[in-house]
């Protein structure tokens, strides 16, 4: 009952006009940076975060929310449509692309929107019921812990990779080494940067995911021997009910993968998606689909990819620790307003917690309704022959780069990862466990930093911790079975060779 006295309370804040209309802008501005290659949330947020001087306090945090969490629907329509991810939709370009390759984008599309309404609407039920006490988790997390987590999202690489797993093992490889380039944090040395002064900083993630996705896919087009005609032919929109009865069980999994690692510093919809993912082609009874167009691949991602967005707000607010660069936005915006996120700010701050966890659901509703009516015009782009856009495609995946660092040097790299990637198809190698790798790999090699500096350099602390040791016991435990599983494929082409020889 208090619950939903507090509910009622934040609604009564959330639906007045002008929270309303802020609430709006947010959305559509957050859809359109989802949109455009290369400008995510972070930019868009620092670009606006001047405005809060000027807008009243509930007005302007639930603006930044809602740019924050409409972003993570309109990177889903850029990958389904055009390949083109933002790392918060690296898997919706597998299922999503191959549906869009079979006539299915709308489809695709009206899915990714109904999964991230599903995902939005649970991870406010638990940002509602839990925040006051679930932000306590994160602190039970110490460094080995999280290097432990991140090791068991590396095994995400045999679930997410659309070849075998020793192709996905090895790109994934590629990814962890990619990710070292740039400058040691700790002793200040350069690593593999080959003395080019741009390479100090390292690669970024835009470049990486623009080149071996949506210059890699436009490249390969162009080499294709068919031409790519226009689009023409009818709107496959609204599924039908066997088709609903597929979404809304892998949309309730990515909800539940979602909120929880939300919660986690370093977690966040980058890795929901990939554990989503993994879950679904795990547990899903057309788990044989999921990889070649299958709708779980979306549903799952798209809903895991909404519930995160949502309950990251949950560390901020409860215990005042931004747990990714755009929740320490948020935060500067707080502090901005002269509100300082914590354990005290339910208490102290009651109609601007409630009012923005309403708002979420407010916004929820809007990016429904402002979303599923456009697939149809979603859908238009491709009417338009190819020869004219692919050149406009590449000028936005330029303009997306540049943008991040306004560095020209920036676009010669994506060039290079658009060859790589490319490369990579051409042999069939899957690029998404190279972003996994990517992502994790310095996440990886920091936590397990911190954990060797707090143990004194015993090895012991990742098993001696509650929490690391079980996850590390689970990692062995999968391994195993996948050896055992592995082991018995071989074995049966072996037996049935044997039957047909001694039958001949």
């Amino acid at each position: 009952m208090d619950i939903l006295h507090n509910l009622a309370f934040g609604f009564g804040h959330a639906l007045t006009l002008q929270n309303l209309m802020f609430c709006a802008i947010g959305c559509v501005v957050g859809t359109l940076v989802g949109l455009l290659p290369g400008l995510g949330p972070l930019a868009t947020i620092s670009l606006l975060l001047p405005l809060t001087y000027s807008i009243p306090t509930g007005g302007a945090l639930i603006m930044l929310a809602g740019i924050y969490y409409g972003a993570q629907y309109g990177d889903s329509v850029s990958a389904i449509t055009m390949k083109i991810p933002h790392a918060s939709s690296i898997v919706a370009c597998i299922d999503g692309y191959q549906m869009t390759l079979k006539g299915k984008t709308g489809l695709a599309l009206f899915t990714a929107g109904i999964s991230s309404f599903i995902g939005g609407t649970v991870a406010i039920v638990v940002l509602a019921g839990l925040a006051p006490s679930l932000g306590e988790v994160a602190l039970l997390f110490g460094p080995a812990d999280y290097c432990s987590l991140m090791l068991l999202g590396f095994l995400c690489v045999s679930f997410v990779t659309t070849g075998s797993l020793l192709n996905g093992l090895a790109m994934c490889l590629v990814g962890v080494l990619l990710g070292q380039i740039g400058t040691d944090v700790n002793s200040g040395q350069q690593r593999y940067t080959f003395d080019l002064p741009f390479l100090a900083e390292g690669v970024g993630l835009v470049s990486v995911a623009l080149g071996c996705f949506g210059i890699a896919e436009i490249t390969k087009n162009l080499d294709a021997r068919e031409e790519r005609s226009p689009f023409s032919g009818k709107i496959h929109l609204m599924p039908t009910w066997a088709e609903f009865k597929r979404i809304i069980p892998s949309a309730l999994r990515g909800s539940a993968v979602g909120s929880f690692l939300g919660i986690l510093p370093g977690g966040g919809p980058v890795i929901a998606q990939f554990a989503a993912y993994a879950l679904d082609k795990k547990v899903s009874k057309h788990k044989d689909e999921i990889g070649s167009g299958a709708i779980e691949g979306v549903a799952g991602q798209a809903a895991a990819d909404e519930a995160a967005a949502r309950t990251s707000f949950i560390p901020l607010m409860s215990i005042g620790i931004p747990e990714n660069p755009v929740m320490a936005l948020m935060m500067a915006a707080f502090v901005i307003k002269g509100i300082q996120p914590g354990p005290n700010m339910i208490s102290g701050h009651p109609d601007l917690f409630w009012g923005l966890v309403a708002s979420m659901w407010v916004g929820n509703v809007f990016l429904v309704v402002l979303n599923v009516p456009l697939v149809r015009y979603w859908l238009s782009v491709f009417k338009i022959p190819y020869g004219v856009l692919f050149p406009a495609i590449l000028f936005f995946c330029c303009i997306g780069t540049f943008s991040v660092n306004n560095n020209l040097d920036d676009i010669f790299v994506t060039a290079a990862f658009g060859l790589l990637g490319y490369v990579f198809m051409r042999l069939d190698l899957d690029a998404a466990p190279l972003m996994l790798g990517f992502i994790l790999g310095p996440m990886l090699e920091e936590y397990f930093r911190r954990a060797m500096l707090l143990s004194r350099g015993s090895f012991m602390t990742f098993v001696n911790r509650p929490i690391s040791g079980g996850l590390l016991a689970l990692i062995a435990v999968f391994v195993v079975w996948q050896l055992v599983v592995f082991w018995r494929g071989r074995q049966q082409p072996a037996a049935l060779s044997a039957v047909s020889e001694s039958a001949a």
